[in-house]
């Protein structure tokens, strides 16, 4: 009976040591992977602020449109209709999004 727990001691052995290289490969991907994509995020944080003062921008030009259309300026009023009819919505009371948002 004392040769039982010696036949069972090597494949236990071999079964953690397995498991145990396991995690460490899997490890070892994941902080690859997670460098990359912080890498990719930082790549594209010049387009995501600029895409965001283009929308500002966009934003403050459909408010000063509406504004006109609503004092009655008939080319203001004819974009907006069109914008409208495209589901384009303005909201000219609407505040500017901070940035980062």
């Amino acid at each position: 009976m004392s040769d039982a727990p010696a036949r069972v001691f090597v494949p236990v052995a071999l079964l953690a040591v397995t498991l145990l290289l396991w995690v460490g490969f899997q490890t070892t991907q994941l902080v690859r992977e997670r460098e990359g994509l912080q890498t990719l995020r930082q790549g594209q944080e010049v387009q995501v602020q600029s895409s965001q003062k283009l929308r500002a921008s966009l934003d403050a030009i459909a408010s000063g449109t509406a504004k006109l259309a609503g004092q009655g300026n008939p080319n203001a009023r004819l974009i907006v209709d069109e914008l409208k009819k495209r589901g384009v919505t303005i909201n000219p009371n609407q505040q500017p999004a901070a940035p980062g948002k």
